[in-house]
């Protein structure tokens, strides 16, 4: 696999192409499946085409989907203390200080663990699908794709699960914790986003969006 292009200093704003992590700007030379065009400054990939990737994409996304769903609202964590035993779902807790200033916090840590994943992946079905389907783009593609992206930094899931990992160092030491479905659902959606990550070319997705197929 060839791993860096030949991209050249562009000559005008035709065909220009920008790193977004070093802003280096080069002329754009789209390489071939199984090739990267590569940020000589930072290294950063610009862009990965792989043979399949939309389909690949597309079932991580509707396996994401069922999976947040389903961490949403199964037990997340068992608790035996003292001969008391409860189970916890994410739900539960994100609203279980429902008082003052304690709601808003409550509804930002769903909307950080859930409901921004849930967005995300639903606006990338949105705007895949279409597109794997040799269909013209949706209605509204490219801004649903650019909200898609602006809301990435604020998904949190994987924060929320490490978060839970540094807790869970504490609270064994006062009661018998056990793992509900949640717990294991979220440990595979941190894996499954990455893979996400790592399968899309954000460069192939504008490309295609900026140069619709005529139905």
């Amino acid at each position: 696999m060839k791993d860096t292009l030949d991209m050249q200093a562009p000559a005008g704003l035709d065909d220009l192409i920008v790193c977004p992590q070093c802003d280096a700007a080069y002329r754009l030379k789209r390489p071939g499946h199984g090739e990267r065009a590569i940020c000589q400054r930072c290294h950063k990939v610009l862009i990965s085409p792989r043979k399949d990737a939309g389909l690949r994409i597309i079932a991580v996304a509707f396996a994401v989907l069922f999976l947040i769903l389903g961490a949403a609202v199964f037990p997340f964590l068992t608790i035996d203390a003292a001969g008391n035993r409860n189970a916890v779902s994410v739900l539960d807790a994100a609203f279980a200080f429902t008082g003052g200033s304690l709601l808003l916090l409550s509804l930002a840590a769903l909307a950080l663990i859930i409901l921004i994943p849930l967005v995300r992946v639903l606006l990338i079905l949105y705007v895949l699908l279409p597109l794997v389907l040799d269909r013209p783009a949706a209605r509204h593609a490219i801004p649903a794709f650019r909200l898609s992206e602006a809301l990435r930094p604020w998904s949190m899931a994987e924060i929320f699960a490490i978060g839970c990992a540094v807790a869970l160092v504490k609270v064994t030491d006062l009661a018998n914790v056990g793992f509900g479905p949640a717990f294991w659902m979220f440990g595979l959606l941190v894996v499954l986003g990455i893979a996400q990550d790592s399968f899309m070319c954000r460069w192939s997705v504008w490309h295609a969006l900026e140069n619709p197929k005529n139905s």
